[in-house]
């Protein structure tokens, strides 16, 4: 993909895309768009709330070092911010303007909605970019993308060119045998309070934290791969916290293989909108 990008005039502008959401699938498509020369501006989306947040770019809007396999997030709060975080071909921007304030900037290449909503119906986007991109559950093909990508454990990385993705159906990848149980969902809208960071080792029933006063603990042994923000303020029945009960084993930082598969693939099918004589993409697996 870096190669059939080259493609691209050196002298011309970088393509601009805009993905929504800051979470680690999020993160790991804005690095591979970045290695594929494109200008990327994340937009944050405070549903449902991050907590791979060492997975990804989001604690850049709290002026946090937010780094991924060597691209760097930065906020910016405006649009000539975005334009000098671009000069830095290392760079993505990240923040907390709309896609009404950044379509303003220069026409959109690209669209990748990646807040995974999982619940609730995306929008048509389609016309505000040359191809649009949908991740994970609530996308149809020709109906609100261009094209779209599965996260479901099934099929986890596949493209579509029709077809609607498949529905949230409760379910979790396992993770050292460990599957929905490694996670822990709040049990009401509240704010939440922590002071444990991601990537303490933990044992089960270990205090994690409070919500709206109601103490939080550990399901499972292992280490903290992710953790809401202190102070964040959660709607009910949204993730609060995951543990990888790996141990030594244990992964919290940069892209894991699911990030990547879905990512790489993501960035395949955009190229083959944009550059529709180049059919040689690499499909990761």
């Amino acid at each position: 993909m870096k190669d059939a990008a080259k493609t691209q005039d050196s002298c011309a502008p970088r393509r601009l895309a805009l993905v929504l959401g800051t979470n680690e699938i999020a993160s790991a498509i804005a690095t591979k768009l970045t290695e594929a020369t494109f200008a990327v501006v994340m937009s944050h989306a405070p549903f449902p709330p991050v907590i791979r947040r060492r997975m990804s770019f989001h604690d850049a809007l709290f002026g946090e070092l937010s780094q991924v396999e060597g691209v760097v997030g930065k906020r910016a709060d405006t649009l000539l911010e975005i334009v000098r975080i671009h000069t830095d071909p290392n760079s993505v921007a990240v923040t907390e303007m709309h896609l009404s304030d950044i379509i303003v900037l220069r026409p959109l290449s690209v669209i990748v909605d990646a807040r995974m909503q999982k619940h609730r119906a995306p929008p048509d986007l389609s016309g505000f970019a040359r191809v649009t991109v949908g991740i994970g559950p609530g996308f149809e093909v020709g109906g609100n993308c261009h094209t779209a990508i599965e996260t479901h454990p099934a099929q986890t990385g596949a493209i579509l060119s029709r077809g609607a993705t498949k529905a949230a159906d409760g379910r979790s990848r396992e993770l050292g045998e460990a599957g929905r149980e490694r996670f822990v969902y709040s049990h009401r809208h509240g704010i939440w309070r922590t002071v444990v960071d991601i990537g303490t080792p933990v044992s089960k029933n270990m205090q994690l934290g409070r919500l709206s006063g109601t103490p939080v603990l550990a399901p499972i042994g292992g280490v903290l791969r992710g953790i809401a923000r202190d102070g964040a303020r959660v709607p009910e029945g949204v993730k609060l916290l995951e543990i990888d009960p790996r141990k030594r084993q244990s992964c919290w930082t940069g892209m894991d293989e699911r990030g990547r598969a879905i990512a790489c693939n993501a960035v395949a099918a955009i190229e083959n909108f944009i550059l529709p004589r180049s059919r040689d993409r690499r499909i990761y697996r």
